[in-house]
């Protein structure tokens, strides 16, 4: 295959070696991802950035359900009274907390809270509904948005109101709690890697990032291509912290009264901006197959020609039929070259160009957006080999994430070595367990700890601690974070 030539090259977006940042943000808004609201860090998401949170939505969704999930929908506002139930709760969100004081003319009685997040609510009516062990499990999602009043926001990344799902769960016991802690977090893995093509770092948050309220949080970590963290999803263990707070309790199967275990999971819109940020370049987008809302557009060249237009109708009613997310570009107001980098620009993955001279030759020409690589494939074959070609394309995006991701995680084993790793990627370091060390390679670096995978034999290089020396006891991943 031959590369296409630098053509009709989209200059309009900062490089990624010159800013990331800025380029980040001219991908947003040039593909029309989202928009910035007339609301203080909040964002409009238009419809093509929508269209990937609905791909995101339905293969999580489906995977829930598999799970015995089932969907509910909870109101957004708290009575706050509700959230002083927990006090470490509380604590953890205060700061980030909205408050509604007043409903129409009348100020109201007691402040209502702008959900930041929702197992208060929850917890209170799982106190009224549950009874006895038969009750139980209670699986329940709901889809929504929160608000959190951050003071530096990003769309996607970090925004005042963002959507997201959030799993709730009780159960009678806590191997119970733990296995469904500990599986939803393996859903959010594949969901992340075999759709999103993210390959993520999963592990136990250490105590000073868990969740505010939980005995345990766990999270996948995604590296992003300027070699800083996104947290792309986490799962909490309450244990019983929130149901001897909101005093759920059912009858065992001795008779006797038992608090609820409880577990709570989520994945927010932040998800879209680690695809973003994982295998963007800098002529845009590069979608994976799995999660594109357009997998394959349709490109008539020389439209007026006999013929074309018919080719490329029929070719997309055949690849729809066939289960392709198709369009067909027949915008007759710019030109070829134009259309060439707005597909481009959206990450589309694969786009076939149909032109006269392919219709004489009974072929048409592909182009894959992940090499940027044109072929060229007979006109009656491509419905049948195009599946084979997404699929390739999502092998390739997740086998070039992983192997930056790879190239950039280092074992250190001094902190100067840390300070050095962080600068581009992850640093694995064995870790003594004590949060000062967690509190000084945050103040030197600015850097956190982000989890420590499962099977610690299989990791662990070294017996002392990365910050103080002493006998070490975690593998733990630090790195730079959005």
């Amino acid at each position: 295959m031959a590369k296409q030539k630098n053509q009709d090259f989209v200059t309009h977006i900062t490089p990624r070696s010159e800013d990331f940042s800025k380029w980040y943000t001219d991908v947003i808004q040039q593909t029309g991802l989202c928009d910035y609201a007339p609301v203080r860090g909040c964002m409009i998401i238009r419809p093509y950035g929508y269209a990937i949170w609905e791909r995101i939505q339905a293969e999580l969704d489906a995977r829930f359900k598999e799970e015995g999930t089932e969907n509910v929908y909870f109101p957004m506002l708290i009575p706050e009274s509700l959230l002083l139930k927990e006090a470490e709760h509380v604590e953890g969100f205060a700061p980030e907390v909205a408050w509604v004081t007043q409903g129409g003319t009348e100020t109201l009685q007691e402040r209502l809270a702008v959900r930041p997040t929702s197992e208060t609510i929850f917890c209170t009516m799982f106190s009224k509904w549950v009874q006895t062990y038969r009750d139980l499990p209670m699986k329940y999602n709901q889809w929504c948005s929160v608000m959190r009043w951050e003071k530096a926001t990003r769309p996607f990344l970090r925004t005042s109101e963002f959507l997201w799902q959030e799993g709730h769960t009780i159960h009678a016991s806590a191997e119970e709690a733990q296995e469904e802690t500990l599986r939803m977090l393996q859903v959010y893995q594949e969901t992340a890697e075999n759709v999103m093509a993210l390959p993520v770092y999963v592990g136990q948050k250490s105590d000073k990032e868990k969740f505010a309220g939980a005995r345990a949080t766990y999270s996948m970590e995604a590296m992003m291509n300027d070699g800083k963290a996104l947290q792309a999803g986490t799962t909490h263990n309450f244990g019983t912290n929130f149901s001897e707070a909101y005093d759920i309790q059912f009858q065992n199967k001795e008779g006797k009264l038992q608090y609820a275990e409880e577990t709570s999971w989520g994945v927010s819109t932040r998800l879209i901006g680690a695809i973003i940020m994982t295998h963007g370049d800098d002529r845009g987008l590069r979608l994976p197959p799995r999660i594109a809302p357009i997998q394959v557009m349709i490109l008539p060249i020389a439209a007026h020609k006999p013929g074309i237009n018919e080719a490329c109708d029929k070719l997309m009613a055949e690849l729809k039929a066939a289960g392709i997310r198709v369009k067909v570009d027949d915008r007759d107001t710019v030109s070829a070259g134009y259309k060439f980098n707005d597909c481009e620009l959206k990450g589309i993955p694969a786009r076939i160009e149909v032109g006269p001279r392919d219709l004489e030759n009974g072929v048409v020409t592909v182009f894959r957006r992940d090499t940027l690589e044109k072929t060229t494939m007979p006109i009656d074959q491509v419905t049948e080999l195009m599946p084979a070609l997404l699929d390739d394309i999502q092998k390739t995006l997740f086998e070039q994430a992983k192997q930056f991701r790879d190239e950039h995680t280092v074992n250190v084993t001094n902190i100067d070595e840390l300070g050095k790793a962080v600068e581009t990627g992850f640093a694995k370091a064995m870790w003594c367990g004590e949060q000062a060390c967690e509190d000084e390679i945050k103040e030197k670096f600015n850097a956190s700890s982000r989890n420590m995978p499962f099977d610690q034999e299989a990791h662990r290089f070294g017996e002392t601690c990365v910050c103080c020396g002493k006998q070490a006891k975690k593998v733990i991943y630090f790195a730079k974070a959005y």
